[in-house]
């Protein structure tokens, strides 16, 4: 296996390492061993903090822990030699239900052929695959047929929904009634991203868990995990770029972020007096794949995020990120041109004084 498919290899399932998130792990190790576990969590923060990775942690330890010893356990750690690890990094763990969105129908058509085949689809092939806008109610009613069965060894059931943001109207009310009634000894670790959004009803059902941005310094010695291969000075921008989230990170890394960020600084900077050219040549290349547009998307509020800290037209800068949000929602809904928005608020933001 090449370097770069080790890399993309690690997942939430299968990720061991866990850092910053120490009192989280506390807080559910204690319920557990008070055998006082709340049936629903609702594990929360912004994305690539860590989260799901401490959902599957947690499930792990729960399948594998002796309740006659619970008082020996002071961690969720689990050996990745244990047979429970393994089934659960390869999704095949019979009392663990994962609920995500579902690829489409024409990709899930490309996967199911490749598995017939015997064929694996290639690295590029695995990375355009898409999926589903929501994960729909029919998927949520598999959850009732996984939980209506008694577990491998009369132990716990795990569902994990990764994640509850991604849920329409009717998939959502098809959880709620889960968490109403929650069958014994089941498990429900609900994922999100912005539980603002939430319905009150399924927020007030679960125990809260939020997840705090990790501390740079935890960010810092996690980029240096995976991505050894950077310099000292590549680690410090990914750190002050990233938020807290090493998940970023790491992508931010695979997509040469910095240097994306650096040119987005430099068209949108009113003191360079920035060429008209420059910035159409910025926003085309950026939005000629979906997955470039996204990066910039993302980079450009961050941009407007930085300068609202030290600029005097805070207000201005402001309803220019309030405009940004809106278009680039309208662009995804409305299917509209991306590199003419992108145009427009790169030449908007350049015409904001500095300083």
């Amino acid at each position: 296996m090449s370097e770069g498919s080790e890399k993309s290899a690690i997942t939430p399932n299968n990720n061991p390492i866990l850092q910053g998130h120490e009192k989280a792990e506390e807080i559910l190790l204690d319920a557990w061993k008070r055998n006082a576990l709340h049936n629903s969590w609702l594990i929360s923060g912004i994305e690539g903090i860590g989260k799901a990775t401490l959902a599957y942690r947690f499930a792990r330890f729960l399948l594998s822990a002796d309740e006659n010893k619970r008082e020996s356990y002071t961690s969720l750690n689990v050996s990745q030699d244990n047979p429970i690890y393994r089934l659960i990094a390869n999704n095949s763990h019979p009392d663990l239900k994962v609920l995500e969105r579902d690829y489409t129908e024409t990709d899930r058509k490309k996967i199911l052929k490749s598995i017939k085949s015997g064929e694996q689809l290639s690295e590029d092939e695995q990375k355009n695959l898409k999926r589903s806008a929501f994960i729909k109610v029919d998927e949520v009613r598999t959850v009732n047929e996984f939980l209506s069965k008694r577990s491998s060894n009369d132990g716990w059931r795990v569902v994990i929904i990764d994640s509850i943001d991604d849920m329409n109207t009717a998939s959502a009310n098809a959880i709620l009634k889960i968490l109403e009634e929650p069958p014994h000894k089941a498990l429900m670790l609900l994922i999100s991203h912005n539980p603002a959004r939430l319905l009150a009803t399924i927020k007030s059902r679960c125990a809260k868990l939020p997840l705090l941005p990790l501390e740079d310094k935890v960010l810092s010695s996690l980029i240096r995990r995976y991505r050894p291969e950077l310099e000292e000075q590549d680690i410090k921008e990914l750190t002050e770029l990233c938020s807290g989230s090493i998940g970023k990170a790491i992508r931010y890394a695979e997509h040469d972020a910095i240097e994306i960020y650096e040119r987005l600084v430099k068209v949108t900077s009113a003191a360079n007096k920035p060429k008209l050219a420059e910035q159409l040549s910025f926003c085309e290349e950026n939005s000629a794949s979906e997955e470039n547009y996204e990066l910039c998307k993302e980079l450009f509020l961050k941009r407007i995020t930085e300068r609202i800290k030290t600029d005097k037209e805070k207000e201005e800068l402001a309803k220019l990120w309030e405009k940004a949000v809106q278009m680039f929602d309208e662009t995804e809904r409305l299917n509209m041109d991306k590199k003419q928005v992108l145009q427009q608020l790169v030449y908007n933001l350049s015409k904001i004084s500095e300083g």
